[in-house]
């Protein structure tokens, strides 16, 4: 079964040919590509996303304002029930030179789970959706069984406070 993948630019970002380069290798790699095209906003993702019932979002920002668009985004992906989502960004994402390490380091504190140069090899960003996709769906899977087992042994602990009635027949 082909996973659901969200794209798009973010915020005032009008650029769209790397969106469509993007769009066309997850395509050929098996993947549901839900393109949203460009200046897309975070409501704009995560209601897709919710939508597809996607298993990644992919945001672009070619513009340099990426910083300033994807603030609070993982936060706003947990407030919507979509805390397992695997963000992934990538682009021109700061104004100005600055070190790659450093913004990498930026866009993981805001909560992406990978962040990609302009000059990213595709292939090589397919294999690491691919393995994301898997741990994320692994984790969600654990934390279900975690809540069912915190559930029946409230059950159960429930069943053991109850007082025993004796039924004489």
């Amino acid at each position: 079964m082909s996973k659901t993948i969200v794209l798009g630019v973010i915020g005032a970002d009008c650029h769209a040919v790397g969106n469509k380069i993007i769009d066309h290798v997850l395509t050929e790699q098996g993947f549901k590509v839900v393109n949203l095209g460009v200046m897309v906003s975070q409501d704009e993702f995560i209601d897709a996303a919710i939508e597809t019932n996607a298993s990644a979002v992919l945001v672009s920002s070619i513009y340099g304002h990426g910083e300033i668009d994807c603030l609070g985004f993982r936060g706003r992906c947990v407030e919507r029930g979509l805390e397992h989502i695997v963000l992934y960004v990538g682009g021109n994402l700061v104004i100005g030179k600055r070190d790659f390490a450093e913004i990498e380091r930026q866009f993981l504190e805001m909560g992406f789970d990978r962040v990609f140069s302009p000059s990213v090899d595709l292939q090589d960003a397919v294999r690491l959706l691919r393995a994301d996709i898997a741990r994320s769906e692994q984790r969600a899977a654990e934390e279900m069984v975690d809540q069912m087992g915190d559930h029946m042994d409230g059950h159960v602990a429930a069943r053991a406070a109850a007082p025993v009635t004796e039924f004489a027949v």
